[in-house]
């Protein structure tokens, strides 16, 4: 594993001779994600874990080291993301000795109007952020609390945000575009994209396999997870995708709805007299994979429940649907498809899902090559076909850490 970030430091600038230590923390709505890097002349994995189902009795905290071997598994009772904070960076400074990070890096989802560059984080960038919650009330204040929590344990220490929405802050302005009344689009609400860091680091992948060329073509790409979407890229350059204003639009996702008429919010408000807080609560973990077949979100559960569960068979086929309805979408944007790049828990592992999305699209020049795909080889097309449809595994943490690199270069010059 050390050998290929070695290789993948190629594609960043020069970094600084004296290696940093620094801490990737990818915060969510009800997780924590965390890797320590060691960063200078070569890039070196130390760690990566998680820890998932915040707010659960049964929450699970994982490590592992650089070559994938488990260093901490348990369950253990975790109320909220304060708590959770303090048990990932209680067992950092154990296992570390004291020895504070150099850094620390985080994900950001949403930089609102503001913020489409990484930011040094200061107590006037903390004040910001607390105005953009709103834009990504189930995301932004979690990351908000983790800043400060860390703020807290390693006084001084440079903190780095990352936003999600960066990347797509190439897509031309009719792509942002809401058919809203001017005063509600001065807010700030517009058409936004995520799944940025994922993206970015997939692109400069790309470029170390196959050289800068590939970046010329026309390509789509398919974060395919517990949260979902697509962008089309062209140059290099976002051009569109698939989620807008939040996270939660765009493809059905394990939890999330994707898009929804604006209609059915307002029934439900009127007819049904929910909430607002009843329904972000539906909207964002309710509904989506889990919402359809009542009983799971995870993909795999509904795969080998399919042929004697109608509902996980309709849940699977409208998430097929969907991806494919969006590549033909995104295909008509970029003008034709070079190439289809899988990423994210799903894509990277189920060979039945890539099929089944992309079988229908032979139209377009899609064809999978079956070994190859069952395989989950770097490229499931088939030798001199039309669209080169590839498989590349995401790295958003390694994503924080460079950019976190980045900004700290630029305090030591």
């Amino acid at each position: 594993m050390n050998n290929r970030f070695q290789k993948e430091s190629k594609d960043v600038e020069p970094y600084m001779q004296l290696s940093k230590k620094i801490i990737a923390l990818n915060t969510g709505s009800s997780s924590i994600k965390v890797a320590l890097y060691e960063m200078g002349e070569t890039e070196r994995l130390v760690f990566t874990g998680s820890l998932t189902r915040i707010g659960n009795k049964d929450s699970i905290f994982s490590i592992l080291d650089a070559q994938s071997n488990s260093i901490v598994s348990e369950r253990i009772s975790i109320p909220d993301h304060n708590a959770a904070c303090d048990h990932v960076f209680s067992w950092i400074l154990t296992k570390n000795k004291g020895n504070n990070p150099d850094a620390v890096g985080h994900r950001i989802v949403h930089g609102g109007p503001l913020y489409t560059t990484p930011q040094l984080v200061t107590p006037e960038l903390i004040a910001s952020l607390d105005t953009l919650s709103p834009y990504a009330p189930e995301h932004l204040p979690q990351a908000i609390q983790a800043i400060r929590h860390v703020a807290k344990l390693f006084p001084g220490t440079p903190q780095v945000t990352c936003f999600d929405t960066s990347f797509h802050a190439t897509m031309p302005p009719l792509a942002k575009l809401y058919a809203l009344p001017e005063s509600v689009r001065k807010e700030g609400v517009q058409r936004y994209g995520f799944h940025g860091l994922s993206y970015e680091y997939i692109l400069l992948e790309l470029k170390r396999q196959e050289g800068t060329d590939a970046l010329k073509k026309r390509i789509i790409l398919a974060h395919l997870g517990h949260g979902a979407s697509m962008a089309a890229v062209k140059r290099g350059k976002s051009i569109e995708t698939t989620m807008g204003f939040s996270p939660a639009g765009g493809l059905v996702m394990s939890t999330r709805t994707g898009d929804l008429d604006p209609g059915v919010i307002l029934f439900l408000l009127q007819q049904d007299k929910m909430t607002p807080a009843a329904i972000k609560e539906m909207v964002n973990r309710r509904s989506g994979l889990l919402g359809i077949s009542g009983k799971t979100d995870d993909m795999l559960d509904l795969l080998n429940t399919e042929q004697v569960d109608n509902a996980a068979k309709q849940a699977i086929d409208l998430f097929c649907y969907q991806a494919r309805k969006y590549i033909g979408a995104l295909s008509v944007v970029l003008g034709g498809l070079d190439t289809l790049i899988f990423t994210g828990g799903i894509g990277e592992h189920s060979p039945d899902i890539r099929n089944r999305i992309c079988t229908g699209l032979e139209f377009l020049g899609i064809q999978i090559d079956g070994k190859k795909n069952s395989e989950n080889s770097s490229i499931i097309s088939p030798s001199g076909g039309q669209v080169d449809i590839r498989i590349i595994k995401t790295n958003e943490e390694l994503m924080i850490a460079r950019h976190t690199m980045k900004i700290l270069k630029k305090l030591t010059r």
